[in-house]
């Protein structure tokens, strides 16, 4: 692992930061629900937003490497951007609109018919502003913390 830091520091935080938000995300769900929900590992959604970790350790971490002028940074900056409006908005829509379908369907399952209504939709895709809040500071912390202790 140490090998991987100091050869592509920015990978190196893109994976810590990706793996400690889920890590975080699975905790709180077990104190929260006190149950252990091995989803939650890998899975999206909920607190605190992984993809925002992941886009902002890159950011951040491209900054320091090549400076905040660089085509790298503006690149990276662009897709964090657009990674955290897209989980905020779409797919917190797309969750609420899953949860209102899944409440149809067990209403009143006779109404629905063939396999697509045969499965339960995931309603937990999305992210809340302060999620991607929450996950988009740890990523930089992540970043902040990989760059100087690279040095």
């Amino acid at each position: 692992m140490n090998q991987l830091a100091a050869q592509n520091p920015i990978l190196f935080s893109v994976v810590i930061a990706w793996a400690g938000a889920q890590i975080i995300k699975t905790l709180l769900t077990l104190w929260i629900e006190k149950r252990f929900v091995p989803e939650r590992l890998l899975g999206s959604g909920g607190m605190p937003s992984s993809h925002s970790a992941t886009v902002c350790a890159l950011a951040v971490s491209t900054a320091f490497l090549y400076s905040v002028h660089s085509f790298e940074f503006s690149i990276s900056l662009v897709l964090a951007i657009i990674v955290m409006h897209d989980a905020m908005n779409v797919r917190l829509e797309t969750g609420k609109q899953a949860k209102i379908l899944n409440a149809m369907i067990k209403e009143n399952p006779f109404e629905w018919q063939g396999d697509v209504f045969e499965q339960h939709l995931k309603e937990l895709v999305g992210h809340t502003p302060t999620q991607v809040i929450c996950g988009a500071l740890f990523g930089i912390v992540v970043a902040l913390i990989v760059h100087y202790a690279l040095g």
